[in-house]
């Protein structure tokens, strides 16, 4: 009997899908739940090992786990949110030598965003994925509105940097449009969490 699995999508095609183009416009209410649930039971009660394994959930079980929940869910809602979170994180992480070339390419020309993300000078790539697990976290024990514009900035130093090092003949232009809008996307999220309309 042959074995079937789930088709294995890189991190970074998942990036270069966003491009502007939007989320789907219907989107199940377990999307919602979970995400409302999650974030409310962390929140109140933060245990550093339950925020770790969160954290490191995507590494663990696959970033298609994390899609499945909310990847369809419009970028202006708590599932859209945590998911860009989540991708953004992962990104990273799967590839640190790409991603800290490409942060450290957009640092050298976007030294404001570089700051506002929290980064230290010229970091190296364990640092830059440092920085993302560490937006990241701050999604579930800080203020949940300075994780998202921490993130947004991350992604604008992430866009400058793939488009810095762009080449006719490889995906970074398309990265780099796609990191753009999730860094748009940010900003809006954090609006709204702060008036209360992200959920």
């Amino acid at each position: 009997m042959r074995e079937f699995h789930k088709p294995v999508r890189r991190p970074g095609d998942f990036i270069e899908a966003l491009r502007g183009e939007g989320d789907p416009a219907e989107i199940g209410g377990l999307a919602h739940d979970t995400a409302a649930a999650l974030l409310h039971r962390v929140r109140t009660a933060p245990d550093p090992d339950i925020v770790e394994r969160l954290i490191d959930y995507a590494d663990e079980h696959g970033i298609d786990d994390v899609a499945e929940l909310w990847a369809d869910s419009p970028a202006e809602s708590l599932p859209g949110a945590l998911w860009r979170l989540y991708l953004v994180r992962h990104t990273v992480a799967s590839n640190p030598e790409q991603a800290g070339r490409i942060f450290a390419r957009g640092a050298e020309v976007d030294g404001v965003n570089q700051a506002i993300a929290g980064s230290p000078h010229a970091p190296t790539p364990a640092e830059v994925v440092e920085l993302a697990n560490q937006i990241l976290q701050g999604a579930f024990t800080g203020d949940f509105a300075v994780a998202l514009e921490r993130a947004s900035a991350f992604s604008r130093v992430m866009s400058a940097g793939a488009a810095e090092l762009a080449t006719a003949d490889d995906a970074l232009p398309r990265r780099a449009v796609g990191y753009a809008a999730m860094a748009q996307e940010f900003t809006t999220q954090a609006k709204l969490w702060r008036s209360g309309q992200l959920t």
